[in-house]
C-alpha cells in the first residue's frame, strides 16, 4: 500500500486538469440564455400559469443549430438548474416549440439539476469545454470548463454575440 505525505494532495484531487485534446463540447443554461427571463408578467415564464408562452430568445434557435451542426458537431448539452415543476415546464416547452428539430440537439443531451454548483459535475461528466450561462456565480464554479460565457454582460450581450466568441479560432496554448 502507498502512503501519502502529509501535505500531498492525492492524485487527481483538487483543481480540474484541463485535457486539450477533448473535443469541443457545448453547455447552455435554460433560463436567461435559452429562454427569456420573466419581468413583472410572471404569467409567460415557466414560474406562471402559461409556460409554453415564455419566449425564446432572439437568435437562440438558428445560432444554436448552426454550433451543433458545426463547431460542436451534436455535442451540445443544455444544463438547467430547476425543480420538479420548473423541469417538467422545461421539458414540455422544447417539445412545444420544437427545440430538438430547430437545433439539432439530441433529447438525452438535456440535464436538469437541483442545485446551481451541481452544473460543475455534469459539465464534468460530460466533458464539457465551453459554457454559456447568465450567472457569474455559476460561472465560477464550472472549474474543469476552459471557456466560459457570460450571457447578458458587455462581452456577450446576445446570442449574436456568442456566436462569434464561441466560432472564433481556439487558443493556441
Amino acid at each position: 500500500m502507498v502512503r501519502q505525505r502529509a501535505g500531498q494532495r492525492r492524485p487527481g484531487a483538487g483543481r480540474a486538469v484541463y485535457q486539450k485534446n477533448r473535443p469541443d463540447t457545448l453547455g447552455v443554461d435554460v433560463g436567461g440564455v435559452l429562454v427569456v427571463l420573466a419581468g413583472d408578467d410572471v404569467d409567460t415564464s415557466f414560474f406562471g400559469v402559461r409556460p409554453l408562452e415564455t419566449p425564446a430568445m432572439p437568435g437562440a434557435f438558428a445560432r444554436l443549430a448552426a454550433l451543433t451542426a458545426g463547431r460542436f458537431r451534436g455535442r451540445v448539452h443544455l444544463v438547467s438548474k430547476a425543480g420538479p415543476k420548473v423541469e417538467r415546464n422545461t421539458r414540455d416547452w422544447l417539445h412545444h416549440h420544437g427545440f430538438f428539430a430547430r437545433t439539432g440537439v439530441p433529447p438525452e443531451n438535456v440535464h436538469f439539476v437541483r442545485e446551481r454548483r451541481d452544473k460543475a459535475a455534469v459539465c464534468a461528466t460530460y466533458g464539457i469545454t465551453h459554457f454559456v450561462d447568465d450567472r457569474a456565480d455559476v460561472l465560477a464554479c464550472l472549474e474543469t470548463v476552459p471557456h466560459r460565457y457570460l450571457m447578458g454582460g458587455a462581452e456577450i450581450p446576445d446570442w449574436d454575440a456568442l456566436f462569434r466568441a464561441v466560432t472564433r479560432q481556439p487558443d493556441l496554448e
